[in-house]
């Protein structure tokens, strides 16, 4: 199957150029967003294997549609020189590696300043590009810099924490990649001047788990590990029922008279523990053992669809907690399209998810599926004004791959 080569005008990011190194998954996952919602992606793979993502079976279609694949050896002092033509328009440069990479490779800030002043460059990496030098240098994972931050030991049960899943670390920094790199460029675009943004993804996760580590840092509260359950408050977690688990989030004053009436303890209610106004049932009440068995059991005795409906009409947030069958067959995301279908390179149907969040105005859409690695290699460099011979002999020397 041949690709478009040429990227329809489609949604918010029309017009924008950004080029990218990086292998799965935080910082392509930004492209990917980014793509999307109009940008005109070019994907840097490593002439050898190419971007370790080739290697699974389906999420590299779901996570580099819309892409241009170029197959560089951008460290090579000729493939440099493609690079820095390569970036010479480009709006946002992003590249993840250990701290320091680009620059002890030659490929500074200033030099990228001095190809292209506006640019918006991104280093995405575990640790930071400063700081203590064993930690910059450190190779980095999505778990090894959830441990790092603290995220795993917040979760999991008492004798375990564990690891949230899938690659939540990576994700979490997608969204935080994205938007600092659009927050910088809206700058750049007004001041004329570039930046540079040093986001080291121990970081965001930092930031997405303060909400209890601030209670440590300022009065060294250190709240147990919750298991399927919450730290303070009762009737919030994940809980058996007869044919399945249900998601509940209990708050509110008319909430908790109606949940102490349905699981058989409205007496507690408008009592000195538990007065007329209580819109959290805390765990430090005294009644916060009985309650939750008192639910517990009442899960157990009923079904999660039924409880859903029933705590829903009286606004108690409540859920059934879908596996994978039920996500497919969920009527409410069949009926905003949630699921869409594309051909592949290959011309097989690949079945996934559209583009999201839905921009009434200047909407996204897929205009091509993932290329092959090195696929737009020619495309690209002849559009840089690169001559075939030229193209041929850098192909020759390992300089670039050509691909299908």
């Amino acid at each position: 199957m041949a690709l478009p080569t040429e990227k329809p005008s489609y949604g918010p990011l029309d017009g924008v150029k950004v080029v990218y190194a990086a292998v799965e998954l935080a910082c392509p996952k930004a492209a990917d967003l980014m793509a999307d919602w109009g940008a005109d992606v070019v994907w840097l793979e490593n002439t050898g294997a190419g971007d370790t993502i080739r290697d699974t079976p389906y999420v590299k279609q779901a996570e580099r549609r819309n892409q241009r694949s170029v197959a560089l050896n951008y460290f090579s002092e000729e493939g440099k020189k493609v690079f820095f033509d390569l970036v010479r328009d480009a709006d946002i440069f992003m590249e993840a590696s250990k701290g320091g990479t680009w620059a002890r490779k030659g490929i500074t800030d200033d030099v990228l300043w001095e190809i292209n002043p506006k640019m918006v460059i991104v280093h995405v990496s575990g640790f930071g590009q400063e700081g203590d030098p064993k930690m910059v240098k450190r190779a980095a994972y999505d778990l090894t810099v959830m441990a790092y931050s603290g995220i795993i030991m917040q979760n999991g049960t008492e004798e375990q924490p564990m690891l949230p899943g899938p690659y939540a670390g990576d994700y979490f920094n997608t969204l935080m990649i994205a938007s600092s790199a659009l927050a910088a460029l809206y700058k750049a675009e007004k001041s004329g001047k570039g930046e540079s943004i040093d986001l080291a993804m121990y970081e965001t996760l930092l930031a997405i788990g303060q909400y209890y580590l601030v209670d440590y840092l300022n009065e060294g509260i250190k709240w147990p590990r919750p298991g399927a359950r919450n730290q303070n408050l009762c009737g919030i977690g994940e809980f058996k029922c007869k044919d399945g688990f249900l998601g509940v989030c209990l708050y509110g004053v008319d909430q908790n008279k109606y949940f102490l009436e349905t699981i058989g303890l409205g007496h507690l209610w408008g009592t000195e523990d538990i007065p007329e106004d209580t819109s959290g049932l805390w765990l430090s009440n005294p009644h916060a053992d009985e309650i939750q068995k008192a639910f517990e059991d009442y899960c157990l005795a009923n079904s999660k669809y039924d409880i859903e409906e029933d705590f829903a009409a009286h606004r108690i947030a409540a859920q059934v907690v879908n596996d994978m069958e039920d996500l497919v067959e969920e009527e409410h995301l069949k009926l905003r399209n949630t699921w869409v279908d594309w051909e592949t390179a290959d011309g097989e149907t690949f079945h996934g998810l559209g583009v999201f969040p839905k921009f009434k105005n200047n909407p996204g859409t897929i205009w091509r599926p993932m290329p092959h690695q090195g696929g737009d290699t020619v495309d690209v460099m002849t559009k840089l004004g690169y001559s075939k011979e030229q193209i041929d002999e850098l192909a020759a020397a390992g300089v670039v791959k050509v691909g299908e």
